[in-house]
């Protein structure tokens, strides 16, 4: 199978990442070409705090699953003390406690990917994290938990395309390489608004088009990009951008400042004049 080129989630997504840098090195890798049509890319997060010193990371997450090993101090309560996990795509802000020493590694999956390479049901882990011995077959989680805390972020992505390389499917899956097609279109045209806008474009009726996303993702269509026009959002404030909110808000598809002002705040956690004008 051709690898896919076309980007499908991008780095967008952590929210304040300058603050992030103070206290957690980040590091994003490649995955190796013959998993590239079902995994955007790696990241390795690394940190070693003083103690007393806590730092909470949060993640307005894309509509993609991620594979992680997670070693060290921070332990999630929803891991029942397991260190190799699988998270569904998360609909709510991410919110991630650091202290001690920790290292993570993680793979995010290309959206819908989890589904076209285990059959498991993505609806079922909507806002969920569980082990992965519950989605994977037992032999990659074993592989995947042989990873050591610490190793460079290249010999663990090595490690980590090792294991998962075994789930590659034999034969070619047409309505997962249409979901594809389909989702990179609206993260890469941000005059994408409406699902109808879509819809036209790609010659695929509303309804099969939200049974696609239901089978792969487990979220509609509407969903997917309402999430990535407010990652254009939150990049933009991230980056200064100087203009009106109502600008903004009109952009990439509020139709009023108020309805963009109370999406922001139940998905950010603050009004995007507070998240806008931070102390530093």
């Amino acid at each position: 199978m051709p690898a896919s080129k076309n980007a499908t989630t991008t780095s967008a997504g952590i929210l304040r990442p300058e603050e992030l840098a103070r206290y957690v090195s980040n590091e994003r890798t490649d995955t190796a070409p013959v998993l590239s049509r079902w995994v955007e890319y790696h990241w390795t997060l690394r940190w070693d705090l003083s103690p007393g010193t806590t730092y909470t990371s949060s993640v307005v997450p894309h509509p993609s699953c991620n594979v992680t090993v997670e070693r060290g101090a921070a332990r999630r309560p929803e891991a029942a003390g397991e260190e190799v996990l699988v998270t569904g795509v998360v609909t709510r802000r991410f919110d991630f406690d650091v202290h001690g020493r920790g290292w993570v590694h993680g793979v995010k999956l290309r959206p819908g990917a989890l589904t076209a390479l285990t059959g498991h049901d993505a609806k079922a882990l909507v806002d969920r994290t569980v082990t992965a011995k519950e989605v994977l077959p037992i032999i990659v989680h074993e592989k995947l938990d042989d990873l050591a805390a610490g190793i460079s972020p290249a010999e663990a992505t090595a490690a980590a395309c090792a294991a998962l390389e075994r789930l590659l499917p034999a034969e070619a899956d047409s309505a997962y390489d249409l979901l594809l097609r389909v989702v990179a279109d609206m993260l890469a045209d941000r005059s994408l608004l409406r699902v109808d806008e879509v819809v036209e474009r790609h010659g695929i009726g509303r309804r099969a088009l939200e049974r696609l996303f239901a089978r792969y993702l487990g979220v509609g269509p509407k969903w997917v990009l309402a999430r990535y026009r407010m990652h254009d959002v939150v990049t933009a404030l991230d980056e200064g951008y100087a203009g009106s909110l109502a600008e903004i808000a009109a952009t990439y598809g509020w139709f009023d400042q108020a309805h963009f002002g109370r999406d922001f705040a139940a998905l950010v956690g603050c009004p995007p004049s507070t998240y806008r004008h931070r102390p530093q």
